[in-house]
């Protein structure tokens, strides 16, 4: 029987112990011995993902969730429009939205958060990132149809003390982080992660009026608490975020907040968000010896966004209400049960709301890390679309300890909020037409991957290779294409899919010295307008090249990256875009109690050369700013340190 199993279940609500921290060290005397975790290490169940801990942050500046994935082959994250900063991600080919967000195993960031979600999580304040690929468990919904991204943020337990990161650029941004962790008696503990930034000035690199970046200044604050006893743990939180964010054409003497009729002064773009978060998790251990454990989590979210697009407005309050009730088993070491019920209720107003509660049953078949088959169901009744069932299956098969192979297979679903979720939009000088019978997005996801670990030279050469196929039996589609006046979100009708395959390699050269490579093909096609077309502003192909050096007492680090993105489709009528690279670095040099960075981003200075259309008259039809398929400002430079008061580094 596994006599701990709980411990893998109290990991799932997020309780991790501190001691599976990146760095670890041990004082005997005079001598210190350090033994530091790898920064991106691929999960060891029957999903296909990997987790990217701290060790690989650290490696770019990092300031929030948008930009940690620079390093990651598999995830690409890039601006949405050249006019608000929003960004978005895309995970095998197709946009985030069908990637399901998570908050230590909690849905998070949906409907108006969506566009600017990337921004609202600082880099110092997570611990980790798991990416997994495919239609994932069916244990947190039924939303993955591309796979989940989960956060986790630094834990109350992990040691005492204060840590503070301070960082500025050249595109005159600032940005101060802090975490501090106090332990209460009786195994209670407490922390405060605060967050503050402030993007300013009117950098304007190609001279077309408008702003390179938004302005942008942003409050965020988080407060943990947690109890760990002998069968009974708790963990539970509250957060604020409260953001300003302005942009369009310079105002020379005019405040950005001025005037925003039209014709009458500068086109203007104000975003201002207010956002308030809580959440518990409370977790029972009933049987040590089969690993029973019951859990309760819960949590809710209010969203403020009021927006100014020119003459345009946006407005939106949204409530979000979330439960979940987990039971989990252990009948045998080779056999294991997840069951639980769940209701989630999202209200954007009197006439769009939605609640829908759900069951699911999870059977865990592990024969000694050779064979591990995961086979889920879950069945949720929405109040706007019925009942639905969600079938997903994993199997993970190692013949011998160099070999894995992973098989995958799922259905996902997703309740689309059109005009929430891609308020941005209303930025172009396109009409946006939405229907208004959106139809509940629907698609199948098929995996397949291995992994090969190949001695050479007496380092270990790791390769993975996967390809995956998303098939959209209903989908909500953004049409550029039919009509080149108007925007249309509207429902599939026809064909729509995406092939992905890729290839990586990782190798430790030298002591110190790793080299990553890696190749990723995309072939995303949909139905626009009765004719089957590649998607719109989806980069046919990546490559990944990186170099990270560490000296042998661990005091200097060297990391950089080159990509290589493919061109792609434009809109019907305006024809391809071509490839382009982007090269990152940075410098870090560690001291015991602090650390300081330097770098850049984009140093091989590419940027679209026209990623606004029609600036030259903001107030007719012609104006888009949402076009853009690479980076819309040249080479950026940064610095910052992290100062440890009292933790370990």
């Amino acid at each position: 029987m596994k006599k701990n199993c709980s411990l893998s279940f109290v990991m799932m609500l997020g309780l991790t112990a501190a001691a599976q921290d990146t760095l670890r060290s041990q004082q005997l005397e005079e001598v210190t011995v350090k033994a530091r975790r790898q920064g991106l290490v691929r999960l060891g169940g029957a999903e296909n993902g990997v987790k990217i801990g701290q060790e690989e942050l650290f490696k770019a500046a990092c300031c929030n969730l948008g930009e940690s994935f620079t390093t990651n082959p598999s995830v690409d994250v890039s601006y949405s429009d050249a006019a608000t900063g929003a960004r978005q991600i895309k995970l095998l080919g197709l946009n985030g939205t069908y990637v399901q967000m998570l908050t230590e195993n909690m849905p998070n960031f949906r409907g108006a958060a969506a566009p600017f979600a990337l921004g609202y999580v600082p880099g110092p304040w997570m611990k980790s990132i798991q990416v997994s690929k495919g239609a994932s468990s069916v244990r947190n919904g039924y939303e993955s149809i591309t796979g989940q991204i989960d956060i986790e943020y630094l834990k109350p337990e992990d040691d005492e003390g204060v840590t503070v990161n301070v960082y500025g650029d050249s595109k005159s941004r600032t940005e101060a982080n802090a975490d501090a962790n106090i332990h209460l008696k009786g195994g209670v503990n407490t922390e405060l992660l605060a967050h503050f930034e402030n993007q300013w000035g009117h950098h304007d690199e190609n001279d077309d009026g408008f702003v390179d970046k938004p302005n942008v200044r942003q409050w965020n604050l988080q407060n943990r608490w947690d109890y760990l006893g002998a069968t009974y743990i708790f963990h539970g939180g509250i957060s604020l975020l409260k953001e300003q964010r302005e942009g369009g054409q310079r105002a020379h003497g005019i405040s950005m907040s001025s005037s925003l009729a039209p014709h009458q002064g500068p086109y203007l773009i104000d975003i201002t968000t207010d956002r308030y978060e809580a959440y518990m998790k409370h977790a029972f251990v009933l049987d040590r010896s089969h690993g029973t454990n019951i859990a309760l989590m819960a949590s809710g979210w209010l969203h403020q966004t009021d927006a100014a697009y020119g003459n345009k407005l946006f407005e939106a309050t949204e409530r979000n209400a979330y439960a979940q009730l987990m039971l989990e088993h252990h009948f045998t070491d080779q056999h294991e049960l997840s069951a639980g019920l769940s209701l989630n209720h999202d209200y954007q107003d009197k006439d769009d709301h939605e609640t829908t509660p759900g069951a699911y049953a999870q059977y865990t078949l592990n024969l000694n890390e050779r064979i591990v088959a995961m086979a889920g169901l879950r069945a949720d009744r929405s109040s706007q679309y019925g009942t639905f069932l969600t079938p997903r299956l994993h199997l993970k098969l190692t013949p011998v300890d160099a070999l894995s192979l992973r098989l995958s297979a799922g259905k996902g679903y997703r309740t689309p909020h059109a005009l929430a979720e891609h308020h941005n939009l209303l930025a172009s000088g396109r009409q946006l037409t939405i229907n208004s019978q959106l139809e509940q997005e629907e698609a199948w996801n098929y995996g397949i991957s291995t992994s090969f670990y190949l001695p050479l030279a007496g380092k270990t050469l790791r390769l993975n290779a996967e390809y995956y196929y998303t098939d959209f039996l209903q989908q909500t589609i953004i049409d550029y294409d039919t009509d080149a006046t108007q925007i249309r979100i509207d429902n599939l009708d026809g064909q729509s899919y995406s092939h992905t395959f890729q290839v990586d390699a990782s190798y430790p050269l030298l002591e110190g010295l790793t080299l990553t490579a890696a190749y990723r093909h995309n072939d995303v096609k949909c139905t626009y307008n009765h004719q089957l077309m590649e998607k719109p502003l989806t980069n046919k192909y990546k490559g990944l090249f990186s170099v990270s050096y560490k000296t042998p007492l661990g005091l200097w680090q060297v990391d950089a990256t080159l990509q290589l993105n493919g061109g792609g489709r434009l809109p019907s009528g305006m024809g391809r875009f071509h490839g382009y690279e982007q090269l990152q670095a940075q410098v870090t040099r560690w001291f015991r109690h602090f650390s300081v960075y330097v770098g850049g981003e984009n140093l091989t200075g590419f940027r679209q050369k026209h990623p606004i259309l029609g600036a030259d008259n903001p107030w007719d039809g012609d104006f888009e700013p949402t076009l853009v398929w690479g980076p819309v400002h040249g080479a950026m430079f940064y610095a910052g340190i992290r100062l440890n008061f009292g933790k370990k580094l």
